[in-house]
C-alpha cells in the first residue's frame, strides 16, 4: 500500500512540476515514477529498514518557515558583503542536537545548510559540526527554534 501511495504522490508532484500532459510527457513521468518506486522497494528489502515520509500538516507548515529563514538569511548575508562595517567572521563549531532519527538529523542538516550563510560538515548521533560565516548564524541555531521545528513533525 505505501508504494502505492508513494507512486501516487510522486506522479502527483511530477505533474504540478512539469505541467505538461501530452500523453507522451506524461508516459515518462510515470515510467520515470514507476523506476522509481521500483529501486524504493528493492532499497527497502535491500535494508530491511523502509522509511516512508507522508506529508502532514506540521511539515507543509515547517516548509513555509524555513523558506522564510532562507529570505531572511540571503538578505543579511548580502547586506553583510556590500557593507563593510557588518563583520564576517567565519566560526566553525559543534552544535549539539536533540534529534535522533536519520530522517530528523537529514532534515535538520540540510535546513542549516540550505539557510546562507551556514554549512552543516559533519553529522553525528548527538552533533553536528556547523560552519558559519558569522557568530549570529550559531548564536540562532543554538537558541534552537529550527530544532525545535524539527522535532514537532513526529508523528
Amino acid at each position: 500500500m505505501r508504494y502505492l501511495y508513494a507512486t501516487v504522490m510522486l506522479f502527483g508532484f511530477w505533474m504540478l512540476l512539469s505541467g505538461l500532459f501530452s500523453a507522451f510527457m506524461l508516459s515518462l513521468g510515470l515510467f520515470s515514477v514507476l523506476l522509481t518506486v521500483w529501486f524504493l522497494r528493492r532499497m527497502d528489502a535491500t535494508d530491511h529498514d523502509p522509511s516512508i515520509l507522508y506529508p502532514n500538516l506540521r511539515l507543509l507548515g515547517y516548509l513555509p518557515w524555513l523558506f522564510w529563514m532562507v529570505v531572511k538569511s540571503n538578505i543579511d548575508l548580502a547586506r553583510r558583503i556590500w557593507d563593510p562595517r557588518m563583520p564576517i567572521h567565519p566560526t566553525w563549531t559543534r552544535l549539539d542536537t536533540r534529534v535522533t532519527t536519520p530522517f530528523e538529523k537529514t532534515l535538520y542538516a540540510n535546513s542549516i545548510t540550505l539557510t546562507p550563510g551556514t554549512l552543516t560538515t559533519d553529522v553525528n548521533d548527538d552533533h553536528f559540526m556547523v560552519h558559519s560565516l558569522y557568530k549570529e548564524g550559531i548564536d540562532e541555531l543554538r537558541c534552537g527554534e529550527m530544532e525545535r521545528r524539527i522535532l514537532r513533525l513526529k508523528v
